[in-house]
């Protein structure tokens, strides 16, 4: 075939499994519970074929906006000609998982609101901890004493044979 055009065109690596990851998908995989407004990776299983997110959504994440008995309501952006649109697609849960790309972020708002409570509990007022990018280092004097400056410059072109 010269180019053909079907949904799965060029998807021989894509949905492929991983080395030594064959076979039957685990029990755990269905028994995960998701819930509406919950982060979710879309990754497609090529052994099951049913419920399977169409090629352009796989890896992206999205937002659960429907639970079924065996699917999922999922809100993934999509750009296209310069919109970002919202699209909203219905995948199995077999191809799906849930998402810890704001797990360090979640981590900070719970550590921040902890700081926040025991200021006020004794009754000071503390910096709110942001995030600092990283500063420069601190200057320091260098001495010269016994330690004369050295001249560092290329050595001068010669062949060597």
């Amino acid at each position: 075939m010269t180019n053909p055009h079907g949904k799965r065109r060029g998807t021989r690596y894509l949905f492929s499994k991983k080395f030594r990851k064959h076979g039957i998908t685990p029990l755990s995989k269905y028994l995960t519970c998701y819930k509406r407004g919950e982060l979710v990776d879309i990754k497609g299983d090529g052994a099951i074929q049913k419920g399977m997110p169409y090629k352009y959504y796989h890896g992206r994440t999205g937002r659960v906006y429907n639970v079924t008995k065996h699917a999922l309501g999922v809100i993934v952006t999509k750009k296209h000609r310069g919109r970002i649109m919202p699209k909203k697609i219905n995948v199995r849960v077999e191809h799906v998982k849930k998402s810890f790309c704001q797990k360090e972020f979640i981590e900070r708002v719970k550590r921040n609101e902890a700081i926040k409570m025991r200021s006020k509990e004794e009754g000071t007022r503390l910096p709110m901890p942001k995030r600092q990018p990283v500063q420069p280092r601190k200057g320091h004097l260098v001495r010269t004493k016994g330690n004369e400056p050295q001249w560092l410059e290329p050595l001068p072109y010669s062949l060597f044979i």
